[in-house]
C-alpha cells in the first residue's frame, strides 16, 4: 500500500490502478460483521433486496409475508455498534400491500422518489417513497417472478417482467401500459436483467433451460439463444441451444455488460460473452443450486479482479469471474440464503444477504 501511495504521489502510477487494487484487498477481507445489525421487521423470510444507486444510502427488502422496508445504512451515531433502522415499511396494514410474497424490489435508478416491487399476487406495483402511496399498478394473469428496470436508459422506461407464463413483458412506466411481449421461451421466466451498457439489451432465463438476448428495439425480438455447447452439438441432440441442463433461474452481467453470469439447478454456473453469446467454459465447479424460483446473485464491481457472490446452501460462495477460482465462503446464516446485493464506496465495501425462510437477515461487511 506504501508503495502504491508513493508511486502515485510521484505520479508514476494511475490512480485507478490504486483504487482497484484497495477495492480488491476489501473484498477479500469481507467477513461477518458482528458490529452490526438490521433491525427486524420482516414476521417471515426475505426474499429481495436492493440498495439505491444514487448516494448508496437506503436498502429495501421484501419478504415473504408481502411487506416492504425502506432501511437507512448510515451510520448517523457513529457509534461502533449500531443497527440499521428501517426509515418506513409497507406493512400488512397498509391498503396496497401485496397481498402474497414479494419477489423482487428495485428502486428507480436515477432518483430515490420511486421504487418498484412484484408479487405472486400478479402485480407490479410503482410506489412513491416519500408517500408510500401508489403510482402505478400494473396487473398480469400468471405469478409474477421477475422484474427488471435499465440501470442506463435514457431513451425508454420500460420495466421487462417474468412470469409464470413462457412471455416476457415490458411494461412502459411512461404510459402506464404493457408496449412489448417478448415471445420465444417455452416455460416460465425465472429472470430478468437489462444489460449495464446498452439499454435495449435484456438477458432472461427460463425453466426451459435456455437463457436468450434480445434487442427489444427488434420485430424479431431475440438476438441470440445461449448455447453451451457453441454450436458443436447436432440440434438432435436434447441439450442443443441450451444454455443448462436444468432450469436456468439466475442472470447477472458484469459491472461492464460484456459479460453474462448464468446459474442453473444443474448446479452449474456459466460465462457469457454477451456480444456473441458464446460460452467462455470458464469452470467454477460445482455450484449448489436447489431453488425452485430465481436465484438472486451479484458481482463486484471496480475491483482489480472481478468477483461473483452466490447463494450456495447457508453460505456465499465467492469466486474469481474470469478465472472461475473459488476465494472463500462466507458464513453468517443458518438456512438456505437466496440473495445478496453488493455495494463499494470510498469508505467501505459490503455485502447484505438474506434468507427466505425464518432466519434473521444478515450483513456480511467490512468496514474501512
Amino acid at each position: 500500500m506504501l508503495g502504491f501511495l508513493s508511486a502515485r504521489q510521484a505520479g508514476l502510477e494511475d490512480p485507478l490502478r490504486l483504487r482497484r487494487a484497495e477495492s480488491t484487498r476489501r473484498v477479500l477481507g469481507l467477513e461477518l460483521n458482528k458490529d452490526r445489525d438490521v433491525e427486524r421487521i420482516h414476521c417471515s423470510g426475505v426474499n429481495t433486496l436492493d440498495i439505491e444507486p444514487v448516494e448508496g444510502r437506503y436498502m429495501l427488502s421484501g419478504g415473504s409475508d408481502g411487506v416492504i422496508v425502506l432501511y437507512d445504512l448510515e451510520n448517523s451515531s457513529r457509534q461502533p455498534y449500531y443497527t440499521c433502522k428501517a426509515v418506513c415499511s409497507v406493512g400488512r396494514s397498509h391498503p396496497d400491500v401485496h397481498k402474497y410474497s414479494v419477489e423482487t424490489v428495485q428502486w428507480y435508478p436515477h432518483d430515490t422518489g420511486m421504487f418498484t416491487s412484484s408479487s405472486f399476487d400478479k402485480t407490479l406495483k410503482v410506489w412513491d417513497t416519500n408517500t408510500l402511496q401508489i403510482a402505478d399498478v400494473f396487473n398480469f394473469e400468471e405469478t409474477v417472478y421477475s422484474h427488471h428496470m435499465s440501470p442506463v436508459a435514457t431513451k425508454h422506461c420500460l420495466v421487462a417482467v417474468g412470469t409464470r407464463g413462457p412471455k416476457v413483458q415490458l411494461c412502459d412506466l411512461k404510459s402506464g401500459s404493457c408496449s412489448h411481449i417478448l415471445q420465444g421461451h417455452r416455460q416460465e421466466i425465472l429472470a430478468v436483467s437489462w444489460s449495464p451498457r446498452y439499454e435495449y439489451i435484456l438477458a432472461t432465463a427460463s425453466a426451459d433451460s435456455r437463457a436468450k438476448l434480445w434487442d427489444v428495439r427488434r420485430a424479431s425480438g431475440c438476438l441470440i439463444t445461449l448455447d453451451q455447447h457453441n454450436g458443436k452439438k447436432s440440434q438432435a441432440v436434447e441439450s442443443a441451444n441450451t444454455a443448462h441442463n436444468g432450469k436456468v433461474n439466475g442472470l447477472c452481467f458484469t459491472s461492464d455488460g460484456l459479460h453474462l453470469l448464468t446459474v442453473g439447478t444443474d448446479n452449474r454456473m456459466r460465462l457469457w460473452n454477451s456480444s456473441n453469446g458464446e460460452n467462455t467454459l470458464v469452470n467454477y465447479g460445482k455450484v449448489y443450486n436447489d431453488s425452485r424460483k430465481g436465484l438472486k446473485f451479484t458481482v463486484s464491481s471496480g475491483c482489480s479482479s472481478e468477483f461473483v457472490f452466490v447463494p450456495y446452501g447457508s453460505t456465499i460462495a465467492v469466486y474469481t469471474i474470469y478465472s472461475g477460482e473459488q476465494i472463500t465462503m462466507l458464513k453468517g446464516h443458518y438456512k438456505t440464503v437466496d440473495c445478496c446485493v453488493f455495494q463499494s464506496n470510498f469508505q467501505n465495501t459490503e455485502l447484505f444477504s438474506s434468507r427466505a425462510i425464518r432466519d434473521k437477515a444478515k450483513i456480511l461487511i467490512q468496514v474501512f
